[in-house]
């Protein structure tokens, strides 16, 4: 006997469980697999929290960020949980780095996002734990600030269930087989029949396509988020202190005290090594430490110690730093989403869009961008940036 669904979604972590949801939540019979237990720290969406942000340097993803916080109050109405936190965000770093504060501004400017221009001096009267050189601007954006990562994926997952979803955790897939209008997922337990099949699979994903044909060139890197406990951490008291980026390479980022008592959560992004999700270790990467305390020790002096707290993720890395949100070509009921790392903050979002193609075969947001058409995905050796 072969179970049949409305449709199949494959990873339930930040970006499939906000699938699942917004399917069921849409009146569909769905089944959401995971290869490991629910909530998991194998992958990309586990810790307390993801910066949210409406600056971002294209006004496609500012009007999807737009999007991304109506999504997050729906599901904060639906569960009664609280997901978003707003508390400030700063997006700050040298003039002339190696990212552009002056594309984001134009690009929030075009999208009607009302922002801050500040200098040095400013930054430092506002946000004094940062020791900063009179070379260094920033933008304020009011509304940015933390997604709850753990809490909202845990959200995703219940409501799913709420709204009829089943939901299989330690399931792995052993193959997909597509047949037209068709698709039947192999377990090593049981099959399952679909009409729309919705991939959501991170450092996984081109084993889930393999049945479709397609591999995309995508690095898995090894990262990892540090806890900093200052002396005095009022300065970095949760509504006092915003979340923040340094815009530069390499590029930093960071949070008030949130999720950890008296710490402060602190990274680099994109820092990682290559990594095989399957074999990849859980040790701390002293590179990444080293940088982190330089980063520290020049700009917020306050935190440069040695982390009390270090978790590992893995990032899935597209080689222009852009999502993929799409259909399979040769397929109409295959559909794909990779976060590229930094997709957290849209994960209920492009859940929805990825709803919308499955059951509608459109979607209100604009995905043009995030095409797998693109020719950098359609080549062997693609130059990659990851300064985004």
């Amino acid at each position: 006997m072969r179970e049949r669904y409305d449709a199949i979604v494959l990873g339930l972590g930040g970006i499939g469980s906000g699938a699942a949801y917004w399917l069921a939540r849409r009146g569909a019979r769905v089944l959401g697999l995971e290869q490991f237990e629910l909530g998991h720290a194998r992958g990309e969406s586990h810790d307390h929290s993801r910066i949210i942000r409406l600056s971002y340097h294209t006004p496609n993803y500012v009007e999807l960020a737009k999007r991304a916080y109506e999504s997050w109050a729906m599901v904060e109405l639906d569960s009664g949980e609280r997901i978003v936190y707003k508390t400030g965000g700063l997006d700050l770093g040298p003039r002339g780095g190696a990212i552009s504060l002056d594309g984001y501004a134009d690009a929030m400017r075009a999208s009607g996002v009302e922002f801050e221009t500040l200098d040095a001096t400013e930054i430092r009267r506002r946000f004094p734990a940062f020791a900063i050189d009179d070379d260094v601007w920033g933008l304020f954006q009011a509304d940015s600030g933390i997604v709850a990562a753990e809490r909202a994926t845990a959200s995703h997952q219940r409501m799913a269930q709420v709204h009829g979803a089943r939901l299989l955790s330690n399931v792995r897939v052993e193959r997909v087989e597509l047949s037209g209008a068709d698709i039947t997922v192999h377990t090593q337990d049981a099959s399952y029949r679909t009409s729309q099949l919705i991939v959501c699979a991170g450092p996984w994903t081109n084993t889930m396509l393999a049945g479709a044909n397609l591999h995309l060139p995508l690095e898995v890197t090894k990262e990892q988020a540090m806890y900093f406990r200052p002396a005095d951490a009022s300065a970095f008291a949760f509504g006092e202190f915003p979340v923040w980026i340094w815009m530069d390479d390499p590029s930093f980022y960071g949070f008030p005290v949130f999720g950890e008592a008296g710490a402060v959560k602190v990274t680099q992004d994109a820092g990682g090594k290559a990594a095989d999700p399957d074999t990849r270790g859980f040790e701390e990467d002293p590179e990444i430490t080293a940088r982190v305390r330089r980063f520290l020790h020049a700009h917020l002096p306050a935190l440069d110690s040695p982390p009390q707290l270090v978790k590992t993720c893995l990032y899935t890395l597209t080689p222009d730093r852009d999502f993929v949100i799409d259909t399979v070509p040769g397929t109409k009921n295959v559909h794909v989403a990779i976060g590229a790392g930094h997709a957290f903050k849209f994960a209920s979002v492009i859940g929805r869009i990825l709803t919308e193609l499955a059951l509608d075969g459109t979607t209100q947001s604009d995905i043009s961008d995030f095409t797998l058409a693109r020719p950098i995905l359609s080549m062997a050796e693609p130059p990659k940036t990851y300064m985004v």
